[in-house]
């Protein structure tokens, strides 16, 4: 059979799928569609164009997909504008993500660590209960492995393939799909149980407006006094936390569960909306865990170990520092140094000294 041949039948297959010609004889549209193709294979070999042109134009065949609103659908055209937007989107979002990377390793590399403002205190506070951080590291693990195995699943093809080749990436690919997949939903737990712990201490006064005002001299160790936590960590809780989290959840359900009813134009839409507000999420996200691992002296050791030296409260978060102080904070009682247990105790005085 030669390669004109299997075409051409190809093309009979297709106009066969159209107009249901395994069960009924072709119309003359048909007829004169498949005399086109054949034409065109001699002008132009390999150019499908009158067989896709008569599939889109044609009378609805049968499919068995599943939103009734589809069936009889085989070329959904507006997929190819899901196809350009993306690449735009994709690379507009991946600038953003490599900016923020990069503006923060060269803030480092200049200025290094902000100073915690501790010189031995032998008071502490104890900054986070066990609930709170239990709740912020599943946040924090579910939620990073998902923008990873995104990211891989997104930029993989071009930043990955040149690297591992295209077996070991097909490996790597089918993996963090299945990842992605099944760890999104537990996000849900995770956001939720974030919210609850953390909604009563991020609601905006005037005071973190105008430490949003004071962002240089934040960033470079002169600290405007602010509460438990500041106007920055609040603007990361309410746009990433209560805003675009939820949002990615929602549509990564109706992207991850296609069998509820929803047309392949609506997971198309939701596609793009997750994939730019996880752009957005994740160049903030950097953000926060810059200045919550090497960025800030102390922050990670309080997440970690729940407790803080009065001196680096006083510092960081003087005003509820005072409250605290004031015993108007039964939650955060500030105690001496040997009431702390001893594995908190010893991270302390290594990180002082």
């Amino acid at each position: 059979m030669t390669i004109l041949s299997w075409r051409v039948g190809l093309a009979a297959a297709v106009l066969a799928f159209a107009g249901h010609a395994a069960a009924q004889p072709a119309t003359p549209r048909q007829q004169d569609s498949a005399r086109q193709q054949v034409q065109q294979e001699l002008v132009q070999p390999f150019n499908n164009a009158p067989v896709w042109r008569d599939v889109r134009s044609g009378p609805p065949g049968f499919t068995q997909v599943g939103a009734p609103s589809e069936q009889g659908v085989l070329i959904q055209s507006r997929g190819e504008t899901w196809r350009q937007v993306r690449v735009p989107v994709s690379l507009i979002g991946g600038l953003l993500i490599a900016l923020a990377m990069v503006s923060l390793g060269g803030f480092y590399a200049i200025r290094g660590p902000i100073p915690g403002g501790e010189s031995g205190s032998k008071m502490m506070i104890q900054r986070f209960r066990a609930a709170d951080r239990y709740a912020h590291w599943t946040m924090a693990i579910v939620w990073v492995t998902l923008a990873v195995t995104g990211l891989i699943l997104t930029f993989g093809k071009t930043l990955l393939i040149p690297v591992l080749g295209h077996d070991l990436y097909s490996w790597l690919a089918v993996a963090v799909k299945n990842i992605h997949n099944f760890i999104g939903p537990i996000l849900i737990v995770g956001v939720l149980w974030m919210i609850i712990r953390y909604l009563p201490y991020n609601w905006f006064n005037k005071e973190d407006f105008v430490w949003l005002t004071k962002i240089v001299g934040n960033l470079t160790g002169h600290e405007y006094p602010s509460g438990k936590f500041n106007g920055g960590e609040k603007l990361v809780f309410w746009f990433v936390v209560v805003l675009f989290t939820p949002v990615l959840i929602a549509s990564g359900l109706i992207l991850n569960f296609p069998n509820f009813g929803q047309t392949r134009a609506t997971m198309q839409t939701f596609s793009i909306i997750h994939m730019a507000l996880a752009y957005v999420a994740i160049a903030m996200a950097c953000v926060h865990i810059y200045l919550g691992t090497i960025g800030q002296k102390g922050a990670y050791r309080a997440m970690r170990d729940g407790y803080v030296t009065a001196e680096w409260a006083k510092h960081h978060h003087e005003l509820w520092y005072n409250d605290v102080k004031a015993g108007k904070v039964p939650e955060s009682p500030m105690v001496s140094e040997a009431a702390v247990p001893e594995p908190v105790r010893r991270a302390v005085q290594l990180a002082v000294k």
